[in-house]
């Protein structure tokens, strides 16, 4: 658990521009210490120095086919530093998504495309019998989790129940979970899955659950600067075009996941979990809000 606050202390610590601050960092990686706690933190900033943040105001591609507006005071990291932070902060990632955050590191957000084909916006959403699904794939991916000697989480609840937006072609809901030995109470994850012509983007934010109603208006506001490239909006899908096996419901469980699981494919099952995307360790909120308690908006 201190291990996942000191990754967010040090993150904005290294966001700041201040000569100041860095000298003072610079001093502190110089001094050697027989703390070993001081010794663990020494070795995650250097870590995280070594990453290629970008800083907004600028546009940075995503995945070859989207574009997405990082604005002033939000930080960016492309797939092969997001792999390199998720495995710093013992995270499970497949390596092809990207993070992006406020400074402030109130909260952090995911992104991802599966090049799954054109997904029919038409089905209805069970929300009961999805939370039922959404349960019962978290706790078949534990046992990974428990492999690599991280934290084992369960999903608790809805924090916002699925809705699908027409205008927007994005569909949102939002999980309540909780991690094992972890003593912070629950944390929130929010999704988005945002439908394009030949597939989907998948985004997902971690949140306290008191911070997620300004979380979720702050992420609204960021994607409104994401748009797929021209030719491949969902509008512009066209008769031959790849359609997806699997509808609104099932992106909600997983996509692929979902189709597998009807023809028996547990081996596709258990690749698309451990690779395609992840539910994010509630510790990661629970240093975010320990960074607001204690030290509000100071610079490391």
């Amino acid at each position: 658990m201190r291990k996942m606050i000191v990754v967010a202390a040090i993150v904005m610590g290294l966001l700041s521009a201040s000569a100041q601050s860095q000298a003072q960092s610079s001093q502190a990686g110089s001094t050697t210490s027989a703390d070993p706690n001081q010794n663990a933190e020494a070795e995650l900033r250097a870590k995280l120095r070594a990453l290629a943040w970008v800083t907004g105001p600028t546009t940075v591609p995503i995945a070859g086919n989207s574009r997405l507006v990082i604005p002033e005071h939000y930080v960016f990291l492309d797939a092969a530093n997001t792999a390199k932070f998720e495995k710093i902060v013992q995270n499970l990632g497949g390596g092809t998504e990207v993070l992006v955050a406020p400074e402030t590191l109130r909260w952090a957000a995911y992104l991802v495309f599966t090049n799954g084909g054109y997904v029919k916006d038409d089905d209805k959403i069970d929300a009961p019998a999805l939370l039922t699904t959404l349960k019962r794939t978290t706790e078949d991916s534990n046992a990974e989790r428990r492999r690599l000697g991280y934290q084992t989480i369960h999903i608790q609840g809805w924090a916002s129940l699925p809705a699908y937006n027409t205008t927007t072609k994005r569909l949102e809901w939002a999980t309540l979970l909780t991690a094992d030995g972890d003593g912070e109470g629950p944390a929130a994850n929010f999704y988005t899955k945002i439908l394009g012509r030949k597939g989907h983007t998948s985004v997902v934010m971690v949140s306290s659950p008191e911070d997620l109603p300004t979380a979720e208006a702050s992420l609204d506001s960021l994607l409104n600067g994401y748009s797929f490239n021209p030719g491949d909006t969902y509008a512009e899908y066209r008769p031959g075009d790849k359609v997806a096996e699997y509808g609104l419901a099932a992106l909600i469980v997983g996509g692929a996941a979902a189709v597998a699981a009807k023809k028996g494919l547990f081996g596709v099952i258990a690749t698309f979990l451990a690779a395609a995307w992840k539910f994010l360790a509630a510790g990661a909120v629970a240093a975010i809000a320990w960074i607001r308690k204690k030290i509000g908006s100071k610079k490391i």
